[in-house]
């Protein structure tokens, strides 16, 4: 009998380089190491694009604002302990990130880095995920980033 999807969020960290092109924050899975978007599970006093806003955060350290608008969805089977799996489908919100901290929660545990949208696309074992990755330069290349985009605290 197949599992129900479990929801999770994922903040879509992103920012403009010197040279205006758009760049994409990634961080390490603490498992396997992949690259993958900061995330986490749902928080029940939080609004969603909150919690992915504190995700980005504590697992990438970076300060910015979060749309409450999702950008889309992806899935993924979380592997836990002793082998087990759970499916997950992650929304995800798009943030603009206005700095990244030196210090942050999960600094020893992670590593993070600033990717093109094409290459982050290429590092992500979802094929979801690859293929909004793909998309952001047609959806933000035209756009003003800080428009539609709030604290959500």
């Amino acid at each position: 009998m197949p599992r129900d999807k479990v929801d999770q969020i994922a903040a879509l960290p992103l920012h403009r380089d010197r040279n205006g092109k758009l760049r994409v924050l990634m961080v390490t899975s603490r498992d396997t190491g992949r690259w993958v978007m900061p995330k986490g599970w749902l928080m029940d006093d939080k609004m969603p694009w909150h919690a992915a806003e504190i995700e980005a955060l504590e697992e990438a350290g970076a300060v910015g604002f979060v749309s409450d608008q999702p950008i889309g969805l992806y899935h993924y089977d979380k592997r836990l302990g002793q082998g087990g799996v759970v499916p997950c489908r992650v929304t995800l919100y798009p943030m603009m990130v206005e700095k990244l901290k030196r210090r942050w929660k999960e600094r020893n545990q992670r590593k993070r880095h600033w990717f093109s949208p094409r290459k982050a696309a290429k590092l992500v074992d979802e094929k979801e995920l690859a293929a909004l990755l793909k998309d952001l330069p047609k959806q933000f290349d035209d756009l003003d980033l800080d428009e539609g985009f709030r604290n959500a605290s």
